[in-house]
């Protein structure tokens, strides 16, 4: 048996009549408003009319964009928007840096909804400790067998490593960005990105270090050097990927050249971190031969006589 349509509309009954005539002031809910739900008898369908929804949305986003315009640089709200992401979203960040997808721009598709500084602000901080750490570790493990040998630790590792690591993720992202921004004032259109999100990629694209230099720790050049090559196309990777849609609208030459310099500069990090905290170490003395000390010369050089 089928129920007629009046028999699903609803009906008002006599407990709440008197419920309002005893308080006319009280507060009503109601849901047949037509604009918000209609029902179609024939084909029992239900549609819903949203547009007084998605109006009220675009006036909250509307008077949020305004209010985080508004918001100076230099109060604190201004830099806490950077660091406003999840864990969640921090993975999805890195597992896209260490596996790049050709035609998938990272930019485009992990960073540019909330370009954040936290992923890249600690992957650079624990890039720094982890390759001073393993530096030293590798130092003494090289020397352990040398009786000579005693060990001190490095601080000034630290210290250089912070320099290097850091200088590297602020200045050239800016110069990119300055170069990519000039070039696009050009003749020569190129779609820039915006400063945070070159710095937050560049952050990103730093992550692959971190568990090559734990590696680093293995006493085989070769090995060490196949580690490197990897990790430099791996983030290479992700840089080229990224950057590579943007200026290739440019004359061949400048694109060519751009994406050299880039591929470059983040090899000569790698390299130079590899040179500098992980060197091989030097036998200057032959085993078995005995290390006999220099005698001390103390022939006097000049002569000072009293004056006369």
């Amino acid at each position: 048996i089928m129920a007629s349509p009046d028999d699903l509309k609803f009906q008002e009954f006599e407990e709440a009549a008197d419920l309002l005539s005893a308080d006319p002031g009280a507060s009503t809910l109601s849901i047949s408003h037509p604009s918000v739900a209609t029902a179609s008898a024939s084909t029992g369908d239900i549609k819903l009319d949203l547009s007084d929804d998605e109006d009220n949305q675009q006036e909250r986003s509307e008077l949020l964009g305004g209010e985080k315009q508004s918001i100076g640089f230099w109060t604190f709200e201004y830099y806490q928007s950077f660091f406003n992401v999840d864990t969640v979203q921090v993975l999805d960040r890195i597992k896209g840096s260490v596996m790049p997808i050709p035609g998938r721009n990272f930019i485009k598709h992990h960073i540019r909804s909330n370009p954040d500084l936290y992923g890249p602000f600690w992957i650079c901080v624990t890039l720094v400790f982890s390759v001073a750490i393993s530096g030293n570790l590798s130092t003494f493990l090289s020397q352990m067998g040398d009786p000579h040998y005693h060990y001190r630790p490095q601080f000034h590792r630290v210290t250089i490593a912070a320099l290097a690591v850091f200088l590297y993720a602020w200045l050239v992202p800016l110069g990119v960005w300055g170069f990519m921004t000039w070039r696009r004032s050009t003749e020569r259109q190129t779609s820039a990105y915006s400063f945070l999100e070159t710095v937050c990629l560049y952050g990103y694209s730093l992550f692959i270090y971190i568990p090559t230099s734990i590696l680093w720790l293995i006493p085989f050049e070769w090995l060490q050097w196949l580690l490197i090559l990897v990790a430099m196309v791996i983030s290479g990777s992700v840089l080229v990927i990224t950057f590579w849609p943007a200026v290739r609208d440019d004359t061949k030459t400048a694109a060519f050249v751009t994406m050299v310099v880039i591929v470059l500069l983040h090899a000569l990090l790698a390299i130079g971190c590899k040179l500098y905290f992980f060197q091989s170490a030097v036998q200057t003395v032959s085993p078995g031969s005995p290390l006999t000390a220099a005698p001390l010369n103390h022939t006097a050089l000049t002569r000072i006589s009293k004056p006369q």
